[in-house]
């Protein structure tokens, strides 16, 4: 059965550009043209994964997804975005967003993250086999290490006492480095475990996401949780 896109995006040549290119990869397409519209498609037919243009007049995508948010929906959001500074990037993450994609984009890359978000969204793990041997369970439905603890079913995570506020990608990227606490895990096993594609050498996507959790995990007088490995990747350990 083919997977349904919700796709909003307010200039027509885009928003055809790529309804015709999803519908030929294999995936039906509802394309709409602004904030309202997507809202009331959502709530009638929900779908898979969601598109959303970051700027759109009226109901903008972020506040579409911080609807979605509040009403429960976890539904994957990809959204697009002409705006690359990082303050732009962390308001959509901040909202609920899964994963962006930068104006003018490739729509192979625009694929790739749908793939990745839909086979995170599926029941059968991505990559299959897990990377090593998760940490002890407490009790059966908890992960720890390094004094963090996750409820990957209710997909809650607390540092100490502290619960912790993360958007999907953040929630998968730090059960990842839980489950391989005290593991260096090298830049593309983490890029393939959760985006699904590795993105090269030079690009800046796992560095901004590590970035994003330190800054929601560390605290005053407290070590640091995630070490970063030169030349190799990261990993989770508490010193």
């Amino acid at each position: 059965m083919s997977q349904t896109v919700l796709l909003a995006e307010d200039d027509r040549a885009i928003r055809n550009a790529l309804e015709r290119a999803l519908t030929l990869e294999g995936y039906r397409v509802m394309a709409v043209a602004d904030g309202v519209e997507a809202l009331a498609q959502a709530h009638r037919n929900r779908p898979d994964v969601l598109v959303l243009d970051v700027m759109m007049p009226g109901i903008d995508g972020l506040q579409v997804c911080r609807v979605l948010r509040a009403e429960g929906d976890r539904t994957p959001i990809l959204m697009l975005t002409a705006l690359v500074e990082t303050a732009d990037r962390i308001a959509g993450l901040d909202a609920g967003a899964d994963d962006y994609v930068v104006k003018p984009f490739d729509v192979e890359e625009v694929f790739a993250r749908l793939r990745a978000l839909l086979r995170r969204t599926s029941p059968v793990g991505v990559g299959g086999a897990p990377v090593a041997e998760a940490p002890r369970a407490v009790p059966e439905r908890f992960i720890e290490a390094a004094g963090i603890r996750m409820d990957p079913q209710a997909r809650r995570v607390w540092r100490g006492a502290r619960e912790l506020e993360l958007t999907r990608t953040e929630f998968e990227l730090l059960e990842l480095l839980v489950r391989n606490a005290g593991i260096v895990l090298d830049h593309s096993t983490i890029y393939d475990r959760i985006w699904g594609y590795d993105f090269g050498p030079g690009s800046k996507n796992l560095a901004v996401y590590v970035g994003y959790l330190r800054r929601k995990l560390d605290e005053p007088d407290a070590p640091q949780l995630i070490h970063t490995v030169r030349g190799v990747g990261y990993v989770l350990r508490e010193d």
